[in-house]
């Protein structure tokens, strides 16, 4: 039978990052905490908690720290009916999502604003490419996240949200500087992109679709969407960014776009695990409304 101590042990780490501040949290001593894990650890014969500056869950530890949210939301589900078994647990639930930087930049903000303002639920955001993100709910990291992937993850649903559109932008005196000529394979292939981290393909995809070519321009690693903005407005590369963002910034001629009415359609969807839907259901309608209003 799982020990549940040791497992909210786990949780609380990976929660606060450190073992000290786990034991802070759950009114106990560090060396208590420690040796509640590495029994449990060697219970099952795997490591559960990356220890490091922050601590951080492996796998099998992620795994774990679901089933530990959806125990304690289980608990305080049964107390809230049957008050005579104890005092429902005061502490918020915290629910991880996985979102993609694009997404958390434009309309994913209001819609857990409204979430959260609404519940007495703790949202832990991690942000990874939307070709990325279904490995999360995959891993067990999250429970719900914005995706690119239409086929469900075992044991979630998933939902179109619709599309976020993007277009190649570029200052106006780099377009000088760099495509005189024109943009085309040959020019394109000697000015300097903007990169978000090794997962982000936008910008050679957008070169395949509408140059026809598979060249790699050179690059700069910039893994920020604001920043994305402010590069390119600066002069320091071209790259792909949502329309909503930078239509002012082309309306006032402070960017220009590349190929004018070029643009990319990315299309995204919620996924998110059945038990949580079933918890949570106004976490997906919040989503759902933000992000139609929002999104094509």
């Amino acid at each position: 039978m799982l020990d549940y101590g040791a497992a909210a042990a786990v949780a609380m780490i990976v929660r606060t990052g450190s073992f000290e501040k786990a034991a802070k949290a759950l009114h106990v001593t560090p060396s208590a905490i420690s040796q509640r894990v590495k029994l449990l650890e060697e219970r099952l014969g795997a490591v559960l908690i990356e220890r490091g500056t922050p601590c951080r869950a492996t796998e099998k530890g992620a795994w774990l720290c679901r089933h530990m949210v959806l125990v304690e939301q289980l608990e305080n589900n049964l107390l809230e009916q049957l008050p005579e078994l104890g005092e429902v647990s005061k502490g918020p639930v915290t629910i991880d999502v996985a979102v993609n930087a694009d997404s958390l930049g434009t309309w994913f903000l209001p819609a857990a604003t409204a979430f959260a303002e609404r519940s007495n639920v703790l949202l832990n955001i991690a942000v990874d490419d939307q070709d990325h993100t279904a490995d999360w709910l995959k891993k067990g990291r999250v429970l719900a996240a914005v995706t690119s992937m239409s086929e469900p993850v075992a044991g979630c649903d998933v939902t179109a949200l619709g599309k976020l559109r993007y277009v190649a932008t570029a200052s106006p005196k780099f377009f000088s500087r760099y495509f005189s000529d024109g943009v085309t394979a040959a020019t394109v292939g000697n000015a300097p992109a903007l990169t978000f981290n090794q997962k982000d393909t936008m910008q050679q995809d957008w070169i395949a679709t509408h140059l026809s070519s598979a060249c790699a321009p050179p690059t700069h690693w910039l893994p920020s969407t604001q920043g994305f903005i402010e590069a390119c407005m600066l002069g320091m590369g071209w790259c792909l960014n949502p329309i909503s963002l930078v239509q002012p910034h082309i309306q006032a001629g402070r960017l220009v776009e590349l190929i004018p009415g070029t643009v990319a359609d990315i299309p995204l969807y919620w996924q998110i695990s059945r038990w949580a839907e079933r918890q949570f259901p106004d976490l997906k309608h919040h989503v759902l409304d933000i992000a139609r209003a929002s999104l094509l």
